[in-house]
């Protein structure tokens, strides 16, 4: 049985790192930027361009689920879909290849089908807000406001796209099968208990 693991993840949670050092771990790949990559290869479109569409804009083709309205051509809506589409086909791609981790991108909801282990990672405001601090761009300089913001507005996008895609709502521990707090805490620290968990949850221990 392959193992495919899931990261869902808050803004600043640490979620990303802990998918890439996890995957280090177990020595299997971990899939993230890649997908994006990958779509943008497939339609000849420009990366930031796709992550921004597949997961943001794709959301206005159901204003009545997610109670948003949305006025845009019928062209952009379309390819809209059409990439979220394409991604979904990549993501299902990589998962039939065998073990892996998938960071974000609904690969939870995505891949139901699958033997997965779906996991959320979370922390309090404080520490997300100090590892964003750690980890911003050069040249990059936010207020703890204005991260606070920026937080605030991206969670809720990944909210709205797993309300359009799910059952569960994002974050609750209901769609997932195990959820990590990061608060205070240094990510690779939790890697090898973490690579245990995975093990015995899989039953290779």
């Amino acid at each position: 049985m392959s193992k495919i693991i899931t990261i869902s993840r808050e803004f600043g949670s640490g979620g990303r790192e802990l998918g890439k050092r996890l995957a280090e771990e177990l020595g299997i790949p971990c899939y993230d930027y890649q997908i994006i990559e990958m779509v943008a290869e497939k339609q000849g479109l420009d990366k930031d361009y796709v992550e921004n569409a597949a997961e943001r804009d794709i959301r206005a083709f159901y204003p009545t689920t997610i109670g948003v309205r949305f006025s845009a051509s019928t062209f952009f809506i379309n390819q809209s879909v059409e990439l979220f589409t394409e991604q979904t086909k990549v993501i299902r791609e990589l998962a039939s290849k065998g073990d892996c981790v998938i960071v974000g991108r609904c690969a939870d909801v995505l891949l139901n089908n699958e033997q997965l282990l779906n996991i959320f990672v979370y922390a309090d405001k404080e520490s997300k807000i100090k590892r964003c601090k750690e980890r911003a761009k050069p040249g990059e300089v936010l207020t703890d406001k204005e991260i606070e913001k920026k937080m605030k507005e991206i969670d809720k996008g990944r909210a709205d796209l797993r309300k359009m895609l799910a059952d569960t709502a994002w974050g609750d521990k209901a769609g997932y099968h195990l959820m990590i707090n990061t608060s205070g805490k240094e990510i690779k620290s939790l890697i090898p208990g973490l690579a245990e968990y995975v093990r015995a949850y899989f039953n290779e221990v």
